[in-house]
């Protein structure tokens, strides 16, 4: 295999030019460094190098200037938009804006587009698509009911709408003037300079050879073609039949303008090389099913490299930078040198989100009698970063801990402060012209800490560096205040598109590079992943405000354009390889369809060449092993804490409801809870989860119906039922204020949107309550969220003993010679009971846990007042139903309402004491259930592997 650039250099030998007196263009940099090394391979003695030169570095020096920074042209751009634009946006909405409008000028330059008649005709187009005053009312009413924006159009907005796209020539013109006036220029302008004086261009002293270009802009085309007719300059394509002749390959859709072009038609070969039609039985495709995958196939096929082979003649193509690190992470042992010629974003990189979370914090400070806090969300973000977690664990876990025990919202800085430490210089109000500041701070003290972490003081140096050029131009351009909003949007922006360089010796070992890198460039064997359609060619189109019609017109690139590059990009890589590995996966990612490229499928209708090989990644799935724990003394002891004692003083554990529940459902999660002490993961609430909101609403109902300190009950009758129907309002928020930590003699309580909303639920499901009481007749409140001990004899290997239960009852209250026990419920639980013998069967897929619960509840009353003589009525009061005219809280057995526990009391306390006694069977171990799918929702799936 010669490689083109290796060829191009023999040929310049070979013609008998000094090669003193050359100067070599080509599209980048990396071209040139290859054309240099083969051009130093084929030299026999030392001699004077050619110069070597990339077609931007010509344009600059004919144009003594070099464009200046995209963020300072913005400045410059809005500082002209102020003046033309009456009522201008904000600088901070501007930005985005300015985006698009400096590309647009730049793509009008490049191409030489006549700007004025371009945002002319813009203007045209805008005016008619708003003037609908051609449409009669009929048609307008028709059309309002389709699209709902047409009906809000106002004259106001019309107008201000239309003025901006009427000020874009103007803008345009202005601009020229002023970047002319301060020394400043982009790049298109300049090249658009350069293109319209060629006849200024003095004839060179050197040679000019332009090799392996493709697609030029306009003002590129016009300047190869002048130095071609005014200098016999000379090019060199890198072209092949395959896709040169074929008038349907948008591979050569540039080739075949430039080959009818009168000057530089005459610069192609006599012979087109036809070298891709050989290469069928050569180009193997894979069809993998995960993106990830792809590394391991990448690595399964390096392995396959001879000892002898140079590792520089194999290249790697990666279209998404996120494969690099796992494909470096697969590489066989014996590739022990690579170079990788792709930056690796940034964005990706710990630090860009360290400090995107510190931009955050500063979003969300509050200030209040000189007390500073911060919002609970984007502090706990930060405490998980290694940067802060490596410098104080203790001190990160305990603050954790007490955002999630308090449920705080905002977190007071003195909590999280640290003296002279990296907490000192995160958790401070900082204003926002000071935040460039704040963050270099940051950067430099973690590059201290990382001094010796190569990797991580790479990350930071670009990251300050990309800072400080922020910072230079916001000074040099920027006057007034900036909002935290802006700069992180800004800091997104413009670090969104930084890319973390690696260094390393880009002619030896094995070669990995994007798709653009590697143009002009040749392997001997080839491996491109992600082959699918809209990762390569890349989906998507062309981000301007000019519409198609008029890009096409005036002859700026469409969508079709990029896809002509990458498919030239693509198929040069099969010029002169020897093998040809094309991935595909077969999932969707990303919004990605999960298909192969269109340049997969062309090759199989035009090249023939094989069906794609289903690549299945090997992977060995160990089933999980059953966990089975044995009651060991070490257990019986743990078991032993629930069992009472003579002692009152000793320290007692009990089981609830919850815990006899879990047991049912699966011994093993019982035993991880309530013995091992696994608790399961607790984090703080902010959201109204299922959790967060039963409990918020059992606090609300407390609020009203509480008895009095001193007192054994309260009557509720009619006239306290209105009484008390005002106070919902104040009852919810002072459930909220309690589950939230917020004394009253806090700043009034701000609520969350969600929170919002619930509040009003909140509200609206109290007065529910109280109308159905209302509707039902007076009764008197006998407790609301009363704790209950209690306990059972039960017989074990010990002999009898008394095991420790308890549970909070919602709300006992007396109605006619009554005791109803009630439990408020806010998901569907049923009041459905088989049987008592089917609360207690672990087999029964439809076992009643609620009912469970409440039939609990009235056991454990009864034991704390074994005098009672008044039925006991257990109850569910699901609050989804409670709108049901038929809704009945009262359990019914086989159909028929329980209207006294008391007649099922020998079975249910039978059954409880049989079931305790399994428990502390020392024969009966704790097994995993049987049920996967009780597993779904498991906290401890992971460790048992379901």
């Amino acid at each position: 295999m010669i490689p083109f650039l290796k060829d191009t250099a023999k040929q310049l030998l070979e013609s008998g030019r000094d090669l003193k007196d050359l100067v070599i263009v080509l599209p980048n940099r990396r071209a040139g460094l290859f054309f240099t090394r083969y051009l130093g391979e084929l030299i026999a003695e030392p001699v004077w190098m050619p110069e070597v030169r990339t077609i931007e570095q010509v344009f600059y020096g004919l144009a003594g200037n070099t464009p200046a920074d995209e963020l300072t042209l913005i400045f410059e751009l809005y500082e002209l938009y102020r003046q033309v634009q009456e009522e201008p946006e904000d600088f901070d909405r501007f930005y985005v804006w300015g985006e698009l409008i400096l590309k647009d000028f730049n793509d009008l330059d490049q191409f030489l587009a006549p700007a004025k008649t371009v945002y002319q005709n813009l203007a045209e187009i805008k005016e008619f698509e708003s003037d609908l005053s051609f449409l009669t009312e009929d048609q307008k009413a028709l059309i309002s009911q389709f699209w709902l924006a047409f009906a809000r159009q106002n004259e106001v907005e019309k107008e201000k709408f239309l003025r901006f796209w009427q000020i874009l020539g103007r803008l345009y013109g202005d601009f020229q003037h002023r970047l002319k006036t301060v020394g400043l220029a982009y790049s298109g302008q300049l090249y658009r300079q350069v293109a319209e004086n060629l006849k200024q261009i003095p004839s060179p002293e050197k040679h000019y050879v332009f090799v392996g270009f493709n697609a030029f802009t306009l003002a590129e085309e016009k300047l190869i073609k002048h130095f071609v007719k005014e200098f016999d300059a000379e090019v060199f394509w890198d072209v092949d039949a395959f896709y040169l002749e074929d008038t349907l390959q948008e591979a050569g859709l540039f080739f075949r303008d430039y080959q009818k072009d009168a000057v530089l038609g005459k610069t192609f070969p006599e012979e087109i090389p036809d070298e891709i039609r050989q290469k069928s039985a050569r180009i193997q495709t894979y069809s993998i099913p995960l993106k990830t995958n792809q590394s391991n196939l990448v690595g399964k096929l390096l392995e396959e490299l001879g000892p002898d082979e140079r590792l520089e003649e194999t290249v790697i193509i990666l279209p998404d930078e996120q494969l690099l690190f796992p494909v470096l992470h697969t590489l066989p042992p014996q590739i022990e040198k690579l170079n990788v010629t792709m930056g690796y974003p940034i964005r990706n990189a710990p630090i860009y989100a360290f400090l995107d979370a510190v931009l955050d914090l500063q979003r969300f400070v509050k200030v209040k009698n000189d007390v500073t806090s911060f919002y609970h969300k984007p502090v706990t973000d930060l405490l998980s970063f290694p940067y802060l977690k490596a410098a104080d664990p203790a001190h990160v876990s305990a603050v954790l801990e007490k955002i999630r025990e308090n449920n705080l919202l905002e977190v007071p800085q003195a909590m999280l402060i640290r003296p002279q430490t990296i907490f000192e210089l995160v958790f401070r109000k900082v204003n926002p012209e000071d935040i460039f500041d704040y963050l270099g701070t940051l950067i430099r003290h973690l590059a201290q800490e990382f001094k010796d972490d190569e990797i991580q003081r790479s990350y930071l140096f670009q990251a300050f560096k990309q800072l400080n050029r922020i910072q230079e131009v916001f000074k040099a351009n920027r006057s007034g205040s900036l909002r935290m909003d802006f700069v992180l949007k800004l800091f997104r922006q413009i670090f969104r598109e930084l890319k973390l360089p690696f260094e390393g010796e880009p002619l030896q070992g094995l070669q990995l590079m994007g798709v653009l890198e590697s143009r002009n460039l040749d392997f001997r064997r080839v491996i491109v992943c992600d082959v699918n359609e809209g990762s390569f060619p890349p989906g998507g189109g062309i981000n301007s405000m000019i519409p198609f019609n008029l890009r096409r017109a005036f002859r700026l690139p469409v969508q079709e354009q990029n896809d002509a590059i990458y498919a030239y990009t693509f198929y040069r890589l099969l010029h002169r390889a020897e093998e040809v590995h094309l991935i595909y996966t077969t999932s969707s990612d990303q919004g990605k369809a999960g298909e192969m490229s269109r340049f997969i499928q062309q090759m199989q209708a035009e090249l023939g060449i094989a069906a794609p090989q289903v690549a299945m990644v090997p992977v060995d799935l160990t089933p999980a092993e059953e966990i089975t724990i044995q009651k060991t003394p070490e257990v019986m002891d743990a078991l032993r804490a629930y069992v009472k004692t003579s002692d009152p003083t000793a320290f007692l554990k009990s089981f609830s409801a919850s815990a006899i529940n879990m047991y049912l459902d699966c011994r093993l999660r019982f035993y991880f809870r309530y013995l091992a002490g696994l608790k399961e993961k607790e984090e703080g609430v902010t959201g109204i989860d299922p959790s967060t909101f039963g409990t918020i609403l059992h606090s609300a109902v407390e609020n009203l119906y509480k008895v009095a300190e001193g007192r054994t009950a309260r009557a509720i009758d009619n006239h306290e039922i209105e009484r008390l129907k005002p106070q919902i309002p104040a009852a919810v928020d002072a459930a909220i204020r309690a589950f939230y930590n917020r004394n009253e003699d806090d700043e009034a309580l701000e609520l969350s949107g969600q929170l919002e909303i619930a509040r009003a639920i909140f509200i609206k499901y109290l007065g529910a309550i109280l109308d159905y009481d209302q509707k039902n007749g007076d009764f008197e409140v006998i407790g609301t969220e009363e704790d209950y001990p209690s306990g059972i004899w039960v017989e074990t290997a010990d002999g009898r003993v008394e095991v420790a239960l308890g549970g909070v009852i919602d709300r006992l209250d007396r109605k006619d010679g009554v005791v109803r026990l009630i439990d408020y419920k806010t998901g569907k639980d049923t009041k459905k009971v088989k049987s008592v013998a089917s609360l207690f069967d672990r087999d029964d897929t439809g076992r009643n846990k609620a009912a469970m619960q409440t039939m609990l509840y009235a056991y454990f009353y009864q034991t704390k007042h074994p005098g009672n003589r008044l039925p006991l009525k257990p109850g569910i009061f699901n609050i989804k139903e409670i709108y049901n005219p038929k809704f009945n809280p009262f359990l019914q057995l086989d159909g028929v309402e329980i209207n006294d526990y008391r007649e099922l009391a020998e079975e249910f306390e039978g059954g409880l004491s049989g079931l305790l006694s399994e428990i502390f069977d020392p024969k009966q171990p704790f097994d995993q259930t049987e049920k996967v799918e009780k597993c779904t929702y498991c906290a401890y799936k992971e460790i048992c592997g379901r």
